[in-house]
Formats: structure tokens, sequence, C-alpha cells
């Protein structure tokens, strides 16, 4: 009643009406513009024309406001016609990013430099920060997780080395940082930027061949009172797919299956039954391929066993998250200080993550020329239990159980060599991680040069990994246990000398950098085996009968020095220079230090004169760079390396001596690798800014390439590390965002992101070993010249043989695949029937981001897609069976479309014969996936104003919710180079990526 009653006396007081119109600094009208009589909830909509209408007061002030466009306060002073001009609102362009030792404004950057939208993904439920990336930022491919509290495979535009280092460099708050991403608390990042091109990488020198991402963490804001944040949510995990091992009758029916020859008659090609068949458990016909069947009186026992392995073995998983957080600032001192506890619990049972975190970031004035502060937080790591075996899992027959009659586990229930998945998960295990880090600066502004200012980082990375565990059933059951600690620290000290000078049309800043870096390692492990008693586990590792122990270390440096020149001349031409030196330990003698130069040009065209009167422009900038950077190698790789082992025997009965012996040819000219990048991009925005992007192309030439090169094992070595061959690395990146509605109470905003990448080996060895006049490729290496570096040279499936089918090239009998001749001569060998099927890289990845926003409320959706063609974005998805003694029993994941006589047209291979040569099947891993969804509601500020409360929102956020592709499995985005993962299909072992449903509160005091 107060609030209408006071409504009523705003009506009353009105006694005048304003009108006018609302154009832009180029007099074109502002349709949809919003005019509030300040104070109240009185409001007018411009039209069309840019004219509005409102009632108000003579002594009252109007605000005018648009999104894009500053907000202007106009004193009504009784004047009846007010027009208005608004000035676009330049912050996009103003907005500063982290390039790498320092900051620069947008418009001023002149290589391919993205910021990361961590605002549209901050709620999403995602345990570790990069998840929230992935798809984001064009040309940054971020991978999928299966377990809790991984990190996702990490790789910018694309791959650019075969031996060399392939990590993306990680700089948090300016200092290296080598600890896991798993560690750090994403409520305490502010922002994240993308370093990509050879020019903006070009400061990180040889450390930064696979680009650079920036990570910048919050602090409190000048002259702001303390704030208390508080967030908390929870998400529930299930798989995308649902997928499982067969259930005891389908197993039944698969046994019978694969004993097609006794359960069909032979002179019917096994399409007729036959009657004296009674089944596998009728007449003990599969009893012979199966021991502990066979040991048996009565198979029939097991007619009643339908154990669940798989419900046992896995669980519904979840996220929990409770974030705290304090910041706050006088006019001399900011402060950040936030804790964070954060649990996970993943599909697989004991596939357990928890981490304890806490941060203290300050910043200090300590004179009007001299800052000083801190960035440092410590993250514990908590991962104990071990998880059951998921291949065996999937493997296990539901007509055994995991428990004998006393309750005790069977280590192999089958009776074959297969073991009891839950052997692994019945053990004492104990796993934690701790990881400190920090970085402390004092910047001063020296007096003698106005503009000069010096800054001193000293930044310290210290992690502790404990590994002990202890099982009753380890080594053949006589037990074993063991204690694995390890150790890692480095420190960074860079010395940071910046001028900074305006003179009349000429901006001239420049940055010089001399810096050291140290990282030390080492590593304790403890073992032994066969214990009589294991009471105490890895507490008492003397009682072992058979005691192992093991140690290594490292220590490597590097040093650095660089410097870059950038100059602005009126506001239009940019120039960007920069040379860096690096040095590494691990180089040969002769090849320790090398350099790295580049350079960089902008364009800002949309301040030339000859387009002030194009008002759709409102910014375009053009950019070119080249330059060079590097790769380090493996430490020690140069080095003749020795290794110790059991050598001689001295006489009839004596024990073993050890001797030492190399392991390693050196090679004192082993050089840098590295890569020559080229990039030329635009950025743009236009329509009052309604429509804004980037375009980048590039290419990426890498020489000298680090390689393990094999060698005749005549030598005694297989291999050495050298330098070889050639890499073209080419590629486009598209980002553009568009406001298609914008008003005062409703935006829908859009982001779609498109990038391609390619590969080509141009050179190897330079060797002609048959004389053809053309370089040799690496065959055994699976390297060609002229092929993608993730080429697959193999046999080329051609179908099954059916049953009758003759004459098969290469003899392969009914149920296995066949392989094409590719050079028709009637035989498959090795060396003349491979070919190339395709390549593992995709065509293209793209991504959509739409955002909605009605007052009080925002929903935003994300697509992710990856998508490839016939012979691009493939993978092996075979799941052939090839039946002997073990195999039959063994149980497979549900609806595998396996070849029969009665199924001629099955995918998969089924035969009692495993060929000499087995082509495989592959299959298209393109997919597109709803991969985010996000509904907030943020309440009312001027009813919180009222509880002292500054913000409050809830929200209801969803991860993968759905996945469209043609790939057969777990997921096609799952891969892992080190395993030569490619897709997560069909077969044992596979793990899914999942889903989750999230919800939460945001509160801030």
């Amino acid at each position: 009643m107060i609030f209408f009653g006071l409504g009523i006396f705003t009506v009353i007081g009105q006694n005048i009406t304003v009108s006018g119109k609302v154009i832009d600094v180029n007099g074109q009208p502002i349709p949809g513009a919003t005019i509030i009589v300040k104070g109240t909830s009185t409001g007018a909509v411009t039209n069309f024309d840019g004219v509005y209408n409102i009632k108000t007061n003579g002594s009252s002030t109007i605000v005018v406001s648009y999104i894009g466009f500053e907000t202007i306060e106009i004193p009504v002073n009784n004047k009846q016609t007010i027009n208005v001009q608004l000035k676009e609102d330049i912050s996009l362009l103003d907005e500063v990013v982290v390039i790498g030792y320092g900051t620069q404004k947008r418009s001023d950057v002149t290589g391919a430099v993205t910021r990361a939208n961590l605002d549209a993904f901050k709620e999403a439920p995602n345990a570790n920060v990069v998840q929230s990336l992935q798809g984001t930022v064009p040309g940054l491919n971020i991978g999928q997780v299966t377990s809790a509290g991984s990190t996702p495979s990490i790789e910018i535009r694309g791959q650019v080395t075969l031996g060399g280092s392939k990590d993306v460099l990680i700089i948090l708050d300016g200092i290296q940082y080598n600890g896991s991403l798993s560690s750090i608390n994403s409520n305490d990042i502010e922002s994240i930027d993308v370093l990509k091109d050879v020019s903006s990488t070009a400061v990180y020198g040889a450390q930064a061949a696979n680009g650079v991402i920036l990570i910048t963490t919050k602090g409190g804001k000048r002259n702001q009172k303390a704030k208390v944040n508080m967030t908390s949510s929870y998400t529930t995990l299930e798989p995308t797919v649902d997928l499982r091992p067969m259930e005891r009758g389908e197993y039944i029916d698969y046994l019978n299956r694969q004993l097609y020859e006794f359960e069909f008659t032979e002179e019917s090609g096994y399409t007729v039954p036959n009657p004296a068949y009674e089944g596998y458990f009728g007449n003990n016909s599969g009893a012979n391929f199966n021991p502990k069947l066979e040991s048996l009186d009565n198979p029939g026992t097991f007619n009643n066993n339908d154990y669940d392995w798989w419900d046992q073995g896995t669980q519904g998983g979840f996220i929990q998250e409770n974030l705290l957080s304090v910041s706050g600032a006088s006019e001399s001192i900011s402060y950040l200080v936030s804790l964070g506890l954060t649990e996970q619990e993943g599909f697989v049972k004991n596939d357990n993550f928890s981490r304890r975190s806490m941060r203290v970031n300050l910043d200090a004035d300590a004179t009007d020329w001299w800052k000083i502060g801190i960035q440092t937080f410590g993250s514990f790591v908590k991962k104990d239990g071990d998880q059951p075996d998921l291949y065996q899992l999937v493997i296990a027959a539901p007509l055994f159980t995991p428990y004998d009659e006393n309750g005790n586990l069977v280590a192999t229930p089958s009776g074959s060599l297969d073991t009891n998945p839950f052997l692994g998960s019945n053990t004492q295990d104990y796993e934690r991680h701790d990881y400190f880090f920090a970085n402390m600066y004092s910047e001063m502004q020296l007096p003698f040069i106005k503009g000069l200012s010096y800054r001193l980082n000293f930044g310290n990375n210290y992690r502790v990994d404990k590994a002990y565990g202890a099982s009753i059933y380890g080594a053949g059951e006589t037990g074993d246990a063991g204690k694995e600690v390890k150790f890692y620290r480095d420190y960074t000290l860079d010395n940071i000398l910046k001028y900074n000078r305006v003179f009349g049309k000429h901006d001239v800043s420049a940055t010089l950098l001399y810096g050291a870096l140290e990282r030390q390692f080492e590593l304790t492990n403890a073992y032994a085996s066969g214990f009589d008693r294991l009471s105490l586990g890895y507490n008492d590792l003397g009682v072992g009968s058979i005691p192992k122990i093991s140690s290594e270390a490292y220590t490597e440096t590097l040093n650095y020095q660089m410097a870059r020149v950038n100059y602005k001349f009126d506001n239009r031409y940019i120039l960007t220079g920069t040379i860096r030196r690096d040095g590494f330990s691990a180089f040969a003698e002769n090849e320790k230090t090398a350099y790295f130069p580049s350079g960089a040009l902008g364009w800002i065209v949309s301040n030339e004169s000859f387009l002030e009167n194009a008002d759709w422009i409102n910014s375009l900038k053009a950019r070119v760079s080249y330059g060079i950077s590097g790769n380090q190698t493996k430490r020690y790789s140069s080095l003749a390396r020795i290794g110790t082992r059991a050598s001689y025997v001295f006489g009839d009965g004596s024990s073993t001596a050890f001797g030492q012996e190399l392991n390693s040819l050196a090679n004192p000219d082993l050089r840098w690798e590295k890569t020559k990048g080229l990039n030329v991009g635009v950025d743009f925005s236009m329509l009052s800014n309604r429509i804004r992007g980037s375009v980048d192309t590039y290419r990426n030439i890498t020489d000298d390439l680090l390689f393990a090169v094999r060698i005749p094992y005549l030598t005694g070595f297989d291999e050495i590390q050298t330098n070889v061959g050639t890499i073209k690395n080419t590629g486009i990146e598209i980002s553009i965002t568009g406001d298609i509605i914008r008003t005062e109470d409703f935006t829908w905003t859009t982001t779609a992101n498109f990038s391609r990448n390619k590969n080509v080996i141009l050179a190897l060895t330079g060797e002609d070993a048959d004389g053809d006049g053309e370089e040799d490729d690496l065959i055994q290496s699976n390297l060609f010249i002229g092929k993608s570096i993730n080429a697959i040279f193999d046999y080329e499936n051609d179908g099954i043989v059916q049953i009758g089918e003759e004459n098969v090239v290469g003899g392969f009998n009914p149920g296995e695949y066949k392989v094409v001749d590719q050079n028709g001569d009637g035989e498959i060998t090795q060396a003349d029937d491979r070919t190339f099927l395709g390549t593992k890289d995709p065509d293209f990845r793209a991504s959509l981001l739409n955002t909605f926003k009605y007052k009080n409320l925002s929903f935003s959706f994300f697509f992710n897609t990856i998508q490839g063609g016939d012979d691009s974005y493939i993978a092996k998805n075979d799941n052939a069976l090839y039946r002997d003694a073990n195999t039959l029993h063994r149980n497979v994941l549900s609806g595998i479309d396996y070849w029969s006589p009665q199924n001629p047209n099955g995918l998969n291979a089924l035969s009692s014969s495993r060929p000499g040569i087995t082509p495989g099947r592959y299959e298209n891993r393109s997919f597109v996936r709803l991969q985010d969804v996000n509904l907030r509601y943020s309440f009312n500020k001027s009813v919180l104003e009222s509880l002292s409360i500054e913000d409050l929102s809830i929200f209801v956020s969803a991860k993968n919710l759905a996945t469209w592709t043609k790939w057969r499995g777990w997921d096609p985005e799952v891969q892992d180079p080190s395993k030569n993962l490619y897709g997560s299909g069909l077969s044992a072992g596979g793990r899914p990526v999942l889903k989750g449903l999230s919800v939460g509160i945001n509160l801030t005091f």
C-alpha cells in the first residue's frame, strides 16, 4: 500500500511532457533506447525513428541508455524538448588483456590473443577450470574427462612437433605453473587469455611452442568495501550413454552364438538348428573351451547365478562445491582471501577426488612510487581408493560371483587367467597431492626517467605427491605393499624493466626481461612382496620377504632474456618487435642457447579518414605477424646415459654382479626445434557494436624436429635423439558475436566459433635408401612425407568372409575380416597391402553459444561439434571376437553387432581362429553435443539492499545433456594419444563421459 501510494503521488506530481530524439555520433536514430525518470519506475522507449515521449516534472533528471553506448543523465530543467546524442561505449576496445609480462588494450594488440568467456560457464558443473574452455576459444582444443578431478588434454592450433614437448605453457599470475590444473579453485580466477600465434608467444621463447594460457586470479578493487561471496552447488553425474555388460539371458545366448558350429548343422551352412545340441549347459558341448566348467560334475549349478558385476562396481556420481571469498580494498591496499572445498565421486566406485584450497592475494602501495604484492595459494588433493578394474568388470561373466562360501574374494572366479575385478579395489590405498604456489613482486616507478618502471617477480611452485598402497592379493596372492614419495620444486626469478611514454601522436612502450628458472625433482620408492602378515600394510614394509628400493632425481635450469618494443602512431599504425634468447641445460654442449625473434604490424583502418563516413563500421583493425618460436628437448636426451643391471656371474653358484652399460648414444649437436609462424588477422565491430569478432589465418613451419630416429641394432642401440624433418601446420579461426536483440529489458546474444587446422609432413631424414629419387618415409614410426602426422596407414577392411565363400585372398576363414589386395598379386603382405585410410584429425571444429537475458532472468545454451568426413576424424572401433579357451566365457557390452551365419551383415568379426593379419574396422567420430545449459535468476537489487545483500542468485546448470553421433560406444571425443586411444568405443575398459545436472546458489554481502 505504501508503494502504491507513492506511485499515485508520483503520478500527481507529473506536470510536463518531455519529448525528443536519441541519435548516435553519426546522427543516426537509435530505436529501442530507454529513457527513465531517475529515482522512479517511469520510463519510455524510443521508436524506430529514435523519438520518445515521457511525462515527468520540471525538476527531475532523465537517464538515457542503450546497450553498446554510454549511459548519460540529463536534468530536465522544465524543458519540454530534449534531444540526446549517445556515444559508443568503447570499453570493449579499451578492455585490457594479458599479453605476457604485462597488459595491453585490446585495440593495441597485434597478435592472435583471445580472452575466454568465463562468465557464461562459471556455474557449469566442472571440477577443473579448463573444462569451461571446451569449444569456447577457436584454436584452443580441450578434450573430455572421464575420471574425477582429472585434467583434460589441451592443445592450441594443432600439433607442431614430433618428439619435442607437446605441453601448452601455463602462466599463473605471471609465473610458470607446472602443477596440475585440478589444484586450482576456478572461483579464484578473474580471466584467462590465450596466446596463439608466434608473435604473441615469442616473449616466452622455447617454452611456448605449443601456445600459452595466461591465468589471472582475482583481487580486491581499489576503494571497495569488504565483500563476502559464498557459492554452493551440488551436481549429480551419470554416463551420457547407457551401456552395460550382458546379463544372464543375453550372455547365454551369446555363448551359444559363439558355438554356432555345434548349435547348427554344417550341411545347412550353419543356419538350421542341430537337434542334438541341447545348449551350452545342456550337454556340455562347450565344456572343452572352459576348464572351469569342464572340471565340474554339474555345470547346471551355474543356472542360479546372475551376478551384476557392473552394478556392483559402479555408482551414481556427484560434485559438491562450497566456496567462500572475502575481498576489499582501501586507497593503498587491496586483498582477496578465499577458501574452497570440492568433492567429487565418479561413475566408477572409489574414483574419488577431494580438493581443499586456500588463497591469499595482497597488493599494497608502499609509497606513491612503490608497489608490492603477493599471490599465493595452497591446494590439498585427496584421491584415496583403488578402483575396480573396468576391463575385468565388463568381461566378468554373470554366471560367477566374486566371493566364495566364506565371503572371501576369489582371485579367479572363472578359473581362467582373468582376475577378480574387485581385487584392485579391496586394498589399502592412500594418494595425496599437496600444491603450494607463491608469486611475490615489487614494482617501482623509477624517478630519473619518466615512464620507466622496474618489477621483480619471484615465483615458487612446490608439490608433494604421496602414493601408498597394500594388497593381500598382490604378487601372486603373497601380498605386496609400497610407498612412493615425490617432491617437486621450482623457482622463477624475473627482472622486468618497462618504459611507457606518449609524445604527441607517438605512443612508445618497451619491455626488457632477464630471468632464470630452476626445476628440481626427487622420488623415493620402497616396495616389498611376500608377506606372512599384512596387518600394518604399507607402514611395515620390513616384514616383506622380497624388498625393492629405487630412487631418482634431476635438476634442470633455464635462463632467458627478452626485449619487446611497441610503437603506435596517430592511433592508426602499430608495430611490435620482440626478440628472446633462451638457454636450457638439457641441450648439447654446442647448442645450449638459441634466439627467437618476431615482429607484428597492426593497422586500425577505422581511424582512417576514408572511413570517417562509414557509419556502420565502429572499429576495424588488420594485423599481421611473423616470428620464430622454439621447443625444448627432454632432459639428458643429448647425453650418453648409463644404466645398471644384472650383468655377470663369477663362478658356479655365485651371486649375480651388477654392471653398468650405455643405454643411449650422445648427440653433441642436438639443436633447438624451431617453428616459423605467419599469422594474418582482422578484428572488427560494426552496426553500433552489435556485431563484433575476429578472423585469423596462420601457417607454421617447424624445422629441426626433435625426434628419436631408429638405427640398426647392430650398433648396440635402437634409436638416437636427433633433429630431422619439417612439418607445416595451417589453419583458420573465426569468432563472431552478435547482439540479435538488445533492449533495456531483453537481450539475445549469440557467439559462433569456427576453426580448422591441418598439418602435413614436408620432410623427414632426407635419406633415399631405395634409390627412387624420393625421400624415404619412416614407416615404423607411422610418419609419411606429404601426409598428416596422424595419418592412418593400415589394411583396408573388405567386409567379413561368409559361409561358403571361396577363393578369399589371404586365406581368411568364415567370420574373419577380409583384406583388400592393394597390388592385386593374390597375396596379403605387410609390405604391399597397407594403404592410407585417412587421418585422425578432424575437418573442423565449431561451437554456438546463445544467451538470453530478460530482466533478472538469464538462460544460455552451448553447442559444440567436431566434424570429419569419410577419411578424416576416424578411429578404430573394432570389437572382433576370436574365440579361444579364455575368450569364450568373457562377457562383452550388450548390443555389439557380431557376425554369425544367422547375422551375415554383422559389423564385427567372430571366428574360432585368429588370422595373422587383422585389418580392424574404422568409424567416423563426428558429433554434435549440447554441452552446457544454464538458467540463472538474480533477485532484485532494490529488495536485497534492505537486507544488506549485494547480490543473490540461484541457478540450474547442465553438462553434456545430449550427444548426436554415429560413433558406437562410450564417447567419440575421448582420446589419449599416449595410449593410442582415439574415441572410447564398445571395447572393454572404455570409460564413459558423464553428464551432470547442477543446482546452486550465489550470495554476496
